[in-house]
């Protein structure tokens, strides 16, 4: 009699199948933790690569900030102004010696022009000394006789000497408004002078006696700060040396 071939039951087969896929997925694991096993060492042996920009970003600092620029005139003044070695009381005391009787009505230092550095040759009364150079600091003074009367007197701002010389033009009624102001003006120079520094500190570099829009009389002086060469007008009453107005020039 032939014997029939039994076949194993169900449970031993999903048995069998479960056996079969768990040692599929421990042999798929198995290869996935070498993997990442690997992975982790080769980039623990090779050094990190850095991008030229990333470098040249670290490497950068931010570049200082640049210094205000001068204006024209504030340049001027820094140029001019150390250069002058006789001050403003000096230029005045050597001024006011040419006129007799002579009172400061206007003052101020500027560079010499081409055309007084033109005027050479032998000392005369209108050029007594040879000019500075162009661009070297002068005083310009500007001296009123008593009746009105006034001279321009060019003061070397280096020697301290002058060299020129010369009557403004004027008519009469310039003449009588110069000699009625001066009059009035009980307030010297040096006192406007003494408040406006009190006021303003730097280096006075012009003083005028004016009269303002509400026909007050004053002294008008200009200090200079060395600190940022702006110019402030310290406007003083020429009759009680109060200020009335101060002007600050940042051009």
């Amino acid at each position: 009699m032939s014997s029939v071939r039994r076949l194993p039951p169900l449970r031993s087969m999903a048995v069998i199948c479960a056996l079969g896929s768990s040692v599929l997925l421990m042999t798929g694991c198995t290869n996935a933790d070498t993997t990442r096993s690997s992975v982790a060492e080769a980039a623990q042996t090779t050094p990190p690569t850095t991008s030229p920009t990333n470098t040249a970003s670290a490497t950068d600092t931010a570049s200082p900030s640049p210094s205000e620029s001068l204006t024209d005139d504030q340049a001027e003044r820094q140029a001019l102004v150390p250069k002058a070695k006789v001050t403003w009381d000096k230029a005045v005391d050597t001024a006011v010696k040419e006129v007799p009787e002579g009172k400061l009505v206007d003052l101020e230092l500027k560079p010499t022009s081409a055309e007084a550095t033109a005027s050479t040759g032998s000392p005369s009364p209108s050029m007594p000394n040879p000019a500075p150079s162009q661009g070297a600091p002068e005083w310009e003074a500007k001296v009123a006789a008593p009746d009105g009367t006034v001279h321009r007197i060019d003061v070397d701002a280096v020697s301290g000497k002058v060299f020129r010389t010369q009557v403004e033009d004027q008519d009469a009624d310039d003449k009588q408004q110069i000699a009625d102001w001066l009059k009035k003006a009980t307030q010297t120079p040096e006192q406007a002078v003494k408040v406006a520094t009190d006021k303003a500190e730097g280096t006075v570099t012009g003083i005028e006696l004016d009269e303002n829009d509400d026909q007050q009389l004053l002294w008008g002086v200009d200090v200079v700060s060395t600190d940022n060469w702006n110019k402030t007008t310290v406007d003083v009453d020429a009759t009680n040396g109060k200020i009335l107005r101060e002007h600050v020039d940042r051009d």
